[in-house]
């Protein structure tokens, strides 16, 4: 290999490196974001819900730089097998990250509202189930750094627990509003902050999947375990 080459192939390890690095250190910040919204929300904490929407911008410039480095090396570089599946993933992977961003803000402005209104007790179960997603987060996380698919694939069928706390929390909130009206606004205010922690879970099992591309080179090949209820609303923020 001439001099010219290596140094060629030593750049792309670097790029290949930082697009790693990128996504790691994203990770790192939307990790956060999560804690200062559920934090915020169990605590009726207003300095910390909007301390979680200011840091928005900031995983919304991670998914940028993402972006912009993936194109350069796309068009650049131009890689193949094992090379193009890492270009690829992280492409995927920040994009589901800062969808989780969007949802941890919707948290925290939900939050906001919610500290001039009767407190509900659903609160807890959904402080637990945000406990819960924040602990797949960062095993899922853990996994992609050290590029181990077993651990990924363990929370990945685990999804259907939070679907599970997700599907008791819309039960309890829907007992709730039909034991006395005025208790309406804060349960729908409740919901969606639910609804933002289930799509949170939802993000995180698609991480798992471009893990599982990026080391094996194929899509996972089994349905989502989900819990198959109808009662609770689709729609999110």
């Amino acid at each position: 290999m001439t001099q010219r080459s290596e140094h060629i192939v030593t750049s792309f390890d670097d790029e290949l490196h930082e697009l790693t690095s990128l996504i790691v250190r994203m990770g790192g910040l939307v990790e956060h974001q999560i804690s200062d919204a559920l934090v915020a929300f169990s605590r009726r904490d207003n300095e910390k819900a909007s301390a979680c929407v200011e840091v928005d911008d900031k995983v919304d410039q991670f998914e940028h730089q993402v972006d912009e480095l993936t194109i350069k090396v796309l068009a650049l570089r131009q890689p193949v097998a094992d090379d193009l599946r890492i270009v690829v993933a992280s492409l995927k992977i920040a994009s589901d990250l800062e969808r989780m961003g969007d949802n941890a803000k919707s948290i925290a402005k939900r939050t906001k509202l919610l500290t001039s209104l009767p407190e509900i007790g659903a609160v807890q179960g959904i402080v637990r189930m945000g406990e819960l997603t924040q602990q797949f987060l960062a095993q899922v996380l853990d996994a992609y750094i050290h590029n181990e698919l077993q651990p990924a694939m363990i929370i990945w069928r685990r999804d259907a627990e939070i679907d599970s706390m997700y599907a008791s929390i819309f039960r309890d909130l829907h007992n709730y509003m039909l034991e006395d009206p005025d208790n309406i606004t804060a349960c729908s205010h409740l919901l969606f902050i639910a609804k933002n922690i289930e799509r949170i879970g939802d993000h995180i099992t698609n991480i798992v999947e471009n893990i599982h591309f990026q080391i094996t080179g194929e899509h996972v090949q089994h349905s989502r375990p989900k819990n198959d209820w109808s009662s609770a609303p689709t729609q999110s923020e």
